[in-house]
């Protein structure tokens, strides 16, 4: 069977580039990746996160649209199998559809050196039955990061509860205690907070919709050592397939960028960008 790492691989020994090199002419097209994720890729340890990077990635190595995409692992965004599937099945409860998610807020703050370093999440969630007292969210790191670094933190009307990081995945899945047992169709506003120091510079940001969410909003603060040179809304049906680009987004003077999508109902709503260098 044809691998992504193994053609990977394969393409940078046929070139004849260290990875050093791969690395300077990725970052060089906007698209900065470590050497060690790159090496983690082309060894099978671990699965690249951004598709524009990987394009980016085939132009470097001279390689044609989508040689290099259309092998990238799958990753699921079902529950019932794969990495989420796994940490699921150690919350009790944790697959039960216990709530709706009538909106959601995500802001995002890009540090100097390129790191998705923060993200704070505002969640209204309405019972679907009486007795109703957790919310169970899911992390998907960023390339490099250690998970054991990475925080969660209840900013209001909640705590943390269990936290549990996959083994192999880079993946956290965490519950938020509410304090309280909610009736049915009672409503809840949730505020959290995830910090993570660690991992490779980033140039995509996207929110996994699993079930219908009524509101998303979508915003990105740039620090002003990492402004980006373009930014572009998109969305994917799965992890593994390549993105649909929806619209072009203009970073404000206040250095952000933001959507919005009213009502999603499956895939992936993000937004990636360009740094420059």
């Amino acid at each position: 069977m044809v691998t992504f790492h193994d053609t990977l691989r394969t393409a940078i020994r046929r070139q004849r580039l260290t990875l050093q090199v791969v690395c300077k002419r990725l970052a060089a097209c906007g698209y900065p990746v470590g050497v060690s994720t790159l090496c983690d890729w082309q060894h099978g340890n671990a699965r690249p996160a951004s598709v524009p990077a990987v394009h980016a990635l085939e132009q470097v190595l001279g390689l044609p649209h989508q040689a290099l995409t259309e092998l990238i692992p799958r990753i699921e965004l079902s529950e019932r199998c794969g990495a989420l599937g796994d940490l699921l099945d150690e919350l009790p409860g944790a697959r039960d559809r216990t709530v709706d998610v009538l909106a959601r807020h995500d802001q995002a703050w890009v540090d100097a050196a390129g790191r998705v370093r923060r993200i704070a999440s505002r969640v209204v969630l309405r019972a679907r039955r009486d007795g109703v007292d957790r919310f169970v969210v899911p992390y998907f790191a960023d390339p490099g990061s250690v998970l054991s670094r990475i925080d969660i933190e209840a900013v209001a009307n909640g705590a943390v509860g269990e936290v549990r990081p996959h083994e192999r995945a880079p993946l956290i899945v965490a519950e938020l205690r509410f304090g309280q047992r909610l009736k049915a169709n009672q409503t809840w506003l949730l505020e959290y907070r995830w910090t993570n120091p660690t991992g490779e510079p980033s140039c995509v940001l996207a929110h996994a919709v699993r079930r219908r969410v009524e509101q998303y909003i979508l915003e990105i603060v740039f620090d002003a050592e990492a402004l980006p040179v373009d930014c572009f809304a998109f969305t994917q049906s799965d992890f593994h397939e390549p993105i649909r680009t929806t619209a072009a987004l203009a970073v404000s003077t206040h250095r952000t960028v933001h959507l919005i999508g009213t009502p999603l109902l499956t895939g992936l709503h993000g937004i990636t960008w360009r740094l420059l260098t």
